[in-house]
């Protein structure tokens, strides 16, 4: 058997973290261009400078240092089931950190969190990313059982998107017919033989032992200790969430009118709208959410009538305000690490 000449090897590596990176910060430009394109420069200023009540722009950026803690407590019960103990702070700058670090690198920041505590610890990654797999699939079926409850409560505004829309309704049409789930099915029935057939292959082999490393810290949800504390947890992440976009909403002229409108439950209705899309937004790869979480929630705004242009400059002053708010935690984080690792440091002998 030949090996792969390093210098092909090397051009693959390169390749591949230049599609991780270059196609995150294409679609990030891309957008940015596009939101660019529909606001008044001269009125975004105008709206920095006189037109926000910075008061609930701070209490909003208070929350979301929160939502990180309780997020740290939420990951400590499940890395408690897998025997790794590390303290409450590390574990809350391994989400500041996390954050930060996708502000640069899309996604990277889920590596490195598992990786520091990982390392921290002496524990094997692979049962640290598991943990952190539940940590993701617990919130993902947080952001789907909320877009099931906008769908009840807001199904005039969803239709009225669809019907302006046709791409919509394609999507629809495509997810309910059945020759869309045969194709899943057939998909995962071929990964599935594939993988009995070459099961003695090393790459297999491997894979199944990462798969089952994965497994151990996926499972932990299911057999931990404070399973409702978990939950507790989940429902205390999703309202900091929810309740820092809420906050800001009472900041600018244009989503404090939607709090006093009839029909809106004190704004509680659109704030609930553009979040679950800015939630949806966030999983579309990109410089800390900048773009798509814009213009998610400039779309939910739109559905209750905001104007565009209002309604990005409220998005981008939102998303710059919980910017700077990552880029301190990030800062502090960094301090942090360094300050444990000299005091761990073994001493010099003179």
């Amino acid at each position: 058997m030949t090996q792969e000449p390093s210098s092909t090897k090397g051009s693959r590596s390169i390749l591949k973290q230049a599609v991780r990176y270059i196609i995150p910060l294409a679609i990030t430009v891309l957008l940015v261009w596009y939101m660019f394109t529909k606001i008044d420069f001269a009125e975004l200023w105008n709206t920095i400078r006189h037109g926000v009540d910075y008061k609930w722009i701070l209490l909003a950026m208070a929350i979301s240092v929160f939502s990180h803690v309780f997020r740290a407590l939420r990951w400590r019960l499940q890395l408690r089931a897998m025997d790794i103990t590390p303290p409450l702070m590390a574990l809350c700058c391994s989400i500041f950190g996390t954050y930060a670090l996708n502000l640069v690198f899309p996604r990277l920041g889920e590596v490195w969190r598992c990786t520091y505590i990982a390392q921290r610890q002496h524990t094997p990654v692979t049962g640290v990313i598991g943990s952190m797999v539940a940590d993701r699939l617990a919130d993902t079926l947080t952001v789907l059982l909320l877009l099931l409850l906008t769908l009840v409560v807001a199904n005039s505004q969803i239709m009225a998107f669809l019907n302006k829309y046709p791409v919509g309704q394609d999507m629809v049409t495509t997810i309910s017919s059945p020759l869309f789930w045969v194709a899943i099915a057939a998909s995962a029935g071929a990964v599935w033989l594939s993988l009995r057939i070459w099961r003695d292959t090393r790459p297999v082999v491997r894979l199944r032992k990462m798969t089952a490393e994965l497994w151990n810290g996926f499972a932990s949800v299911t057999r931990m200790k404070g399973r409702g504390a978990f939950l507790a947890y989940t429902l205390c992440i999703w309202g900091c969430y929810f309740f820092q976009l809420y906050a800001a909403f009472y900041a600018f002229d244009c989503t404090r009118t939607l709090c006093s409108e009839p029909g809106t439950m004190a704004g509680l209705l659109p704030c609930l709208v553009a979040f679950v899309l800015s939630s949806i937004g966030m999983a579309i790869p990109s410089n800390g959410g900048l773009g798509p979480w814009n213009m998610a929630v400039v779309f939910g705004l739109m559905l209750y009538a905001v104007p565009e242009a209002p309604a990005t400059s409220m998005s981008i002053v939102v998303w710059s305000a919980q910017t700077i708010m990552l880029i301190i935690l990030g800062i502090y984080t960094a301090a942090y690490i360094s300050t444990e690792r000299r005091d761990t440091a073994p001493a010099k002998r003179g």
